[in-house]
Parts: structure tokens; sequence; C-alpha cells
């Protein structure tokens, strides 16, 4: 390892499977990522985050986009972290697939939340992104329990969780662009997820970094 990556051991970090990886993004990176936000991430008619921050205004959602990933860097500590993973498609980033944690050296409880390009959606990368970071998080990082959340109307995001084992986990009334609207929680078990683990997903670097994710 050298450069940064030296003092910094997350931008070593990789997870495979046989058809993305998934790291936190350089800087060289981010152009790419912008070049997805810019091309869309989902129908303008509908919106499937809860921070509605796609309905931003160009440029400054691309610049607030990149404030974010500098944000994660700076203020990540084993207390609060958040690896937000640039999905690669055949070497090209096609997305973002995010695992979150407070406290996780007692908790031992993630969270994930993702994004993915308009024109790479519909071919099952969304799954194997969830099926790749969820690996990180129990097998590489000792988590009990995973959880995820979606609004109803969000058949996608809620098929690729069932799909992976979990459960519903109740519902909540929250705004979304200044109406009520209906958000699902999702858990998966570690034993849910050891019914289905796969055997093909890699992580690469990952012990230098246990004590800066609160999992040494």
């Amino acid at each position: 390892m050298s450069g940064v990556a030296h003092h910094w051991p997350l931008f070593g970090l990789r997870v495979r499977t046989p058809r993305l990886e998934i790291r936190l993004p350089s800087d060289d990176d981010l152009p790419g990522l912008i070049d997805e936000i810019e091309a869309g991430i989902h129908d303008p008619a509908m919106m499937p985050f809860t921070k509605e921050w796609t309905d931003i205004p160009s440029p400054l959602r691309e610049r607030e986009a990149l404030q974010w990933w500098w944000r994660q860097r700076a203020e990540w500590s084993p207390r609060k972290w958040s690896f937000t993973g640039a999905v690669f498609v055949e070497g090209r980033p096609v997305g973002v697939q995010d695992v979150a944690a407070e406290n996780f050296a007692t908790l031992r409880t993630v969270e994930t939340a993702s994004w993915i390009g308009m024109r790479h959606q519909g071919r099952g990368i969304g799954k194997e992104m969830r099926a790749a970071i969820l690996h990180l998080g129990f097998a590489g990082l000792g988590a009990v329990e995973a959880h995820s959340g979606a609004w109803h109307d969000n058949p996608s995001s809620l098929g690729v969780s069932e799909s992976l084992g979990y459960e519903r986990n109740g519902e909540t009334l929250a705004l979304r662009r200044g109406r009520p609207s209906r958000q699902l929680r999702l858990r998966l078990t570690r034993e849910a997820w050891e019914s289905r683990r796969r055997d093909d997903i890699e992580l690469e670097g990952l012990d230098p970094c246990r004590e800066l994710f609160g999992a040494d």
C-alpha cells in the first residue's frame, strides 16, 4: 500500500462479485459519478429518496454531491461512519452503494442505501451491489442486522430487499416533496442472510480497515 492509502486504508478496500466492484471513489472517479447524476437516476415524476437532493437544480446539485462525498471522508470515525462505495461495472462507475453505522462496535448493525444511473437499471445490478455490500457488513465486519427502507410505491427497491431476505419492520409517515407519504422499514437478520449467503463475493484490503469500522 502506498501514497495516501497507507494512512487511509479505506482507499484500498475492495468488494468484488463476478459482475462488479465496489470501492471508495477517488477524486478522479467523481466526474464519472457526476455524469450519471446528470444523465438521470430516476423518473422526475417520482422521488425515491428521503432527502430530495435530485430536485436541486444544476449545477448546485452536482456541487453538493461532491461536498457530500468529501464530507463522508472528513467526518469518518469508528463511532459513526458511512462507506460511500462507488459501483464499477467493466471499469465504469454506474452508481453508489452505501453502508453506514453508528456505534457499530456495540450494536453491530448497519444501514444500506444506494442509487444507480437510469441507463444501467433493469439489468440486476441493484440486487448485485446490495448483495455485495451486505457481504462486507455480515461476512467482513460481523454485523448481526442490516436495515433499509423505501417509500411504499418503490417496488424496485422493495423487491431487491425482499429477494435478499429482508422482512418488513414497520412503517412511518414522512414528508416527500411537501406531502405525507408512507416509508416502509426493512430488516435483515444474520440468520436470514446466512441462508442466502453467496460464495462468489470477495473482500480485499479489509484487515487494515477494521479499527476504522469499529470492528477490530
